[in-house]
């Protein structure tokens, strides 16, 4: 049980074991983490943070050193835990090109053969690349891996969804556990994709629940993007928290101006949660493709990763077009409160905010 101690000492402790002198992690955003974002964070004092669930191995590598080249700080990557190997239904995908044929670009048969980076030779790149901490979502890792982790003196961070999720990965040897609320932007970390919508745990009635059930710290993530919700989430039974939408809007993000706009006037309404770019629930800006596609006349959406491979081409036009309504502009509940100030200063100024609340 985590809340034994105040909030600000569990929040120093945890600075203490990880070399760090503010308890904010930057998430690790899939494809919305370049270095120079965790290189801002980690000088700040945080944790710098990469998705590397796209990159080949090298571009893993790359990333670490572009980072090390550009702070002191410390950083952590991640990958997702690969799902079963896909149901294909030629037909289904069929309805699905043409439903995305009205919104960008006539889409190949042969589009939804993409596969991912192969999830060995990640990891063995992550292990090479030996930063501070690993992280995970959609399950635990293998033992193997879980060991050569430890091995490394690597420190093993799990997401999770629910309180069942959380006792099973600090079982499976976590160092710390990352509770995810519902709120949180871009795809949850449920270790079982049917139930990711069925089992929509908010952050603040997580927290607590997990913190009460392990021994392990917790880092809470999902909207939170100011004092308040660090101070709050701290309170309840966090050792640190982890952000990424509130991240988005910094000049280091380097993220398209559309998007970024976008996440600076959504009130949290004006989010949705859609399988729609990737197969895969996630929480998106509600744009005009998103709510069409979540309409009763819309085709089902492929099975990850078939999905994500079949949607490409429109949301790289999108991009391309500066076109929100067709892009894919992941965002948390608290998105509005997301700031364009430098991430540095946004790290700072989080964290003394809550201290003062705190106090």
């Amino acid at each position: 049980m985590t809340t034994s101690l105040t909030a600000l000492a569990r929040a120093e402790a945890f600075c203490t074991a990880y070399d760090l002198r503010i308890p904010i992690l930057l998430a690790p955003m899939a494809g919305a983490c370049p270095a120079s974002l965790s290189i801002a964070v980690a000088s700040a004092g945080g944790l710098g943070a990469c998705g590397g669930l796209l990159m080949q191995p090298t571009a893993i590598k790359a990333w670490a050193s572009e980072v090390r080249a550009g702070t002191n700080g410390g950083f952590q990557l991640n990958l997702w835990i690969p799902d079963a190997p896909a149901t294909r239904d030629p037909d289904a995908e069929a309805a699905v090109r043409r439903f995305l044929g009205t919104w960008g670009p006539d889409v190949p048969e042969e589009a939804a053969n993409a596969t991912p980076p192969d999830f060995a030779a990640q990891c063995e790149a992550m292990l090479e690349a030996g930063p501070s901490v690993i992280s995970s979502i959609m399950g635990v890792y293998p033992p193997a891996f879980v060991a050569a982790m430890k091995a490394r003196g690597i420190r093993w961070f799990a997401t999770v969804t629910t309180v069942r999720e959380a006792l099973e990965a600090e079982a499976a040897g976590a160092d710390a556990i990352v509770a995810q609320g519902m709120e949180a932007g871009g795809h949850r970390g449920a270790f079982d994709p049917a139930k990711a919508e069925t089992a929509m745990v908010g952050l603040f009635a997580l927290l607590p629940a997990i913190a009460d059930a392990i021994k392990v710290p917790v880092i809470a993530t999902g909207g939170i993007a100011d004092a308040r919700g660090v101070a709050a989430a701290l309170t309840l039974g966090a050792s640190a928290v982890q952000i990424g939408t509130g991240f988005l809007r910094t000049p280091e993000a380097k993220l398209s101006p559309a998007w970024a706009g976008a996440i600076g006037r959504s009130q949290p309404e004006e989010t949705l949660v859609t399988h729609a770019f990737s197969g895969r629930a996630g929480r998106s800006v509600a744009t005009a493709y998103a709510r069409a596609a979540n309409g009763q006349d819309a085709p089902a959406p492929a099975p990850y990763p078939v999905q994500r491979a079949l949607t490409q081409s429109m949301r790289d036009a999108a991009t391309k077009a500066g076109d929100i309504d067709r892009m894919q502009a992941w965002a948390g509940q608290s998105a509005r409160l997301a700031s364009v100030r430098p991430a540095g200063e946004v790290t700072r100024t989080l964290w003394d905010g809550a201290c003062d609340l705190l106090r």
